[in-house]
């Protein structure tokens, strides 16, 4: 921090090209509901706010995105297939990068049928319980390697 009475001089070349348009996340009550209520099925679904969007949970694992009134569940090289058979599209948070995340958007086939939905979403949650389960080991090399 600069001495009191200086101004702070914000550098151009560490704010520029640092502002990227984020879609718009905000959910419709009445989509959320719908949402929430297709998951009755799978059960224990816990929606939170997230950067104007929701986060799904099932037993603090985090395996689905609610933003613009679409629901995104997440996958990887098991369950990623069915997303693009579908010919469903990736989340991508800014409109003007390239990269994704590792979560896309459901079929609305998908999202009408509770059976279905429960079935794509227990895909889902095993998604978050590989990448969990990933984390775990690497936080336990780590901490392996800072004793050594």
């Amino acid at each position: 921090m600069p001495p009191e009475g200086v101004p702070m001089k914000i550098s151009p070349r560490r704010t520029a090209g640092k502002k990227s348009a984020m879609r718009p996340m905000a959910v419709t009550g009445s989509f959320k509901d719908y949402v929430l209520a297709q998951f009755e099925e799978f059960g224990d679904v816990t929606a939170r706010a997230m950067f104007g969007g929701i986060g799904l949970y099932k037993h603090d694992l985090f395996f689905g995105i609610v933003a613009g009134d679409f629901l995104y569940l997440k996958v990887d090289d098991r369950n990623r297939p069915a997303f693009e058979e579908a010919g469903m599209p990736p989340f991508r948070p800014f409109e003007d990068r390239s990269g994704t995340m590792q979560y896309y958007s459901v079929p609305v086939m998908v999202l009408e049928s509770g059976a279905e939905l429960a079935h794509w979403a227990k895909e889902a949650v095993a998604v978050a319980e590989r990448a969990a389960g990933r984390r775990d080991v690497a936080a336990l090399k780590a901490a392996r390697a800072r004793r050594k």
